[in-house]
């Protein structure tokens, strides 16, 4: 697995499906090439001191170290959004967590992408 760490590769992911969790939410995005599957952890400033996003970031990782790879899907990038329960929640239940939101991340729909250029010319998407 790779990491994620461009700033467009972060916004690209956060098109795509989402799966929301107690401690952290999870974005995935399938890629059009063959590179294996690559991870970003981000958390934002409201969660926190520097020392507590740190502390939230390094269980993020660690869940992800302890997955089996079977969870995620090959092509993929996924990014998990750490939130302040990650501090006090249980590691096995967070285990738990993140394999059932990327189970359901698999059977969530892929999100329908707007072309711009129809919307100029007054069409409207059809649904």
């Amino acid at each position: 697995m790779d990491r994620l760490r461009q700033r467009a590769d972060f916004l690209a992911v956060a098109n795509g499906t989402r799966a929301n969790s107690a401690a952290f939410v999870v974005q995935g995005r399938l890629r059009d090439d063959d590179r294996p599957i690559r991870i970003g952890f981000t958390v934002t400033k409201k969660n926190g001191t520097a020392t507590e996003r740190n502390r939230i970031r390094r269980r993020l990782r660690e869940l992800v170290k302890r997955l089996d790879v079977i969870s995620m899907r090959p092509h993929h990038d996924y990014v998990l959004v750490g939130r302040r329960a990650a501090l006090s929640r249980d590691f096995a239940t967070m285990l738990e967590d993140l394999r059932s939101a990327l189970h359901r991340l698999d059977r969530q729909p892929k999100p329908q992408r707007r072309d711009p250029q129809s919307e100029l010319n007054g069409e409207t998407p059809e649904r």
